[in-house]
């Protein structure tokens, strides 16, 4: 009898536990996957010690430490961030590893206590160009490109009310400008090789249809994606059984039928082309347009920086993944050996348009594990003007690194389209929580600026970061990455400038 009132008593007690569970939104694993999902946060408060002593320590798990993604989830939910004991890295064996130098003095810098202090570009939008709609956007740190169909409405829904909150930016990604991306954020429209919500019957590009989704949502510039780091130079296959009719009335294609996406695109055959088609696009809708690339052959770079230096034609931006990228699903031999890694990629492309004195004139945007305050340092370092962040704002909003993305099984409902799992995704809280982590991405950045004696990331120079080979050897990045005198600096009026906005000494 005992026995039966203990087993009922523990019954009733999960029963209890359960319906909380599946009412409650702050935690999405716990939504759909009640009492179970208790297991993985009795697990993560042990982790520390079974990986000391078992497994790996918090510096070995890729694609993201331990450490990392510790730092993530404390930002977005506005606990301590904070690390004591010292740090965990290997100093004397470090291989490759980049140390920021502070200095002693400084002259006037901004107040680097203040959460929502803006971090604007240090560039104008389409500005050197004469763009109609040319802007200085609001925030460095912007949302990178995840398309509706890869992410659930309410993650993409959670991540753009998110960057609405915070001022930033967030872009559709190729699979069109879906309903859930109208939550607030000025929109960074993407074009892929199949032109989503902007093509003809055939697949081929319809300037009439891009013209109309531009006009009836806040889309700030254009970004033609050439390729992207998790999978360069491939095209894909969405199947039929995933067309559903919302996302078939999203992209324009047919309900239930497959659609290939190819690897290049049919609106231009070259780099002369394309900049035909860029000012096209500029001309007819006003705003800033630029590309996305990994980095493979230097050819093309050189041609577009060539072309550009004559001064009639030109991109805006140029937006560099990396190839350690990984939002999309890719076959093995493209994420781990197709295209270059961030850092070595991008400065072989800034190092192309600062020979010929080009980098003023447009915006170096840098993705691919770039949401960390020291990856996003060194980029600013090489010349960039802007970060964008994927992987990183999903983990803000729930995401376990679980890696089941390409499986339609993502068990926080960030990465798929079950709509149980999605459920479990509260778009309200969410949004709260990738707002608070893209505020303090920046505000670090704002610190550590300060910390090396200038007013904005981007008056970080090539020479104020060395690369450690171990403990015996160190040379700075522009020795690493072969930069040239005033390479990977702003312009003497671009520093002054965006020293005065962030000094306030002009208002923004």
């Amino acid at each position: 009898m005992q026995a039966r009132k203990i087993g009922a008593a523990a019954a009733a007690a999960v029963a209890v536990l359960a319906a909380r569970d599946l009412v409650q939104k702050k935690h999405a694993l716990l939504r759909n996957f009640p009492v179970l999902g208790h297991a993985r946060y009795l697990l993560e408060t042990v982790g520390p010690e079974l990986r000391q002593y078992i497994v790996t320590s918090n510096e070995e798990e890729r694609p993201f430490s331990r450490d990392q993604r510790s730092w993530i989830y404390a930002s977005a939910k506005e606990e301590n961030n904070y690390f004591g004991f010292g740090t965990e890295v290997d100093v004397a064996g470090a291989q490759g590893r980049a140390y920021l130098k502070q200095r002693t003095f400084a002259g006037p810098l901004p107040d680097g206590h203040d959460p929502q202090a803006p971090l604007p570009s240090a560039k104008v939008l389409g500005g050197p160009r004469g763009r109609a709609k040319a802007f200085r956007p609001g925030s460095v740190v912007n949302i990178s490109a995840m398309s509706f169909g890869s992410l659930s409405g309410a993650a993409i829904t959670a991540l753009n009310k998110g960057a609405a909150q915070a001022g930033a930016m967030h872009n559709t990604g190729e699979g069109g400008l879906s309903p859930y991306h109208r939550s607030g954020a000025d929109l960074v429209l993407q074009l892929g090789t199949s032109y989503f919500g902007c093509r003809n019957e055939d697949g081929s590009f319809d300037l009439g249809k891009l013209k109309d989704v531009v006009a009836g949502a806040p889309v700030r510039a254009i970004e033609i994606k050439l390729s992207q780091g998790a999978k360069p130079g491939l095209g894909g296959m969405l199947p039929g059984a995933k067309v559903t009719p919302e996302i078939a009335a999203i992209r324009g294609i047919p309900v239930g039928k497959d659609c290939a996406s190819p690897s290049r695109h049919s609106a231009f055959g070259d780099v002369d082309s394309m900049l035909d088609f860029v000012e096209l696009l500029a001309a007819e809708t006003g705003l800033p347009v630029g590309i996305k690339s990994a980095v493979g052959e230097q050819d093309f770079w050189q041609e577009l920086a060539t072309l550009m230096a004559r001064g009639d034609r030109g991109v805006d931006f140029v937006t560099v993944d990396g190839g350690e990228g990984g939002t999309g699903a890719a076959p093995r031999i493209f994420a781990d050996s197709v295209s270059l890694p961030f850092r070595m990629g991008f400065s072989r492309v800034y190092g192309t348009f600062a020979e010929l004195g080009l980098t003023d004139e447009l915006t170096f945007i840098g993705s691919g594990k770039l949401g960390l305050p020291e990856n996003a340092a060194v980029a600013f370092a090489l010349g960039a003007d802007m970060i964008n962040v994927a992987r990183e704002a999903m983990l803000s909003i729930g995401c376990i690194q679980a890696q089941k993305c390409h499986t339609d099984k993502c068990p926080t409902g960030i990465a798929t389209q079950n709509p149980w799992l999605a459920r479990g995704v509260d778009p309200a809280s969410k949004s709260t929580r990738a707002a608070v982590y893209l505020r303090t991405l920046r505000k670090e950045l704002t610190k550590v600026s300060s910390a090396l004696g200038v007013a904005h990331p981007s008056l970080i120079t090539p020479d104020d970061i060395e690369v450690l080979n171990g403990d015996y050897e160190a040379r700075t990045l522009a020795g690493v990455y072969g930069y040239k005198e005033d390479w990977g600096r702003l312009g003497p009026e671009l520093a002054a400038e965006i020293t005065a906005l962030m000094t306030g000494s002009s208002a923004l």
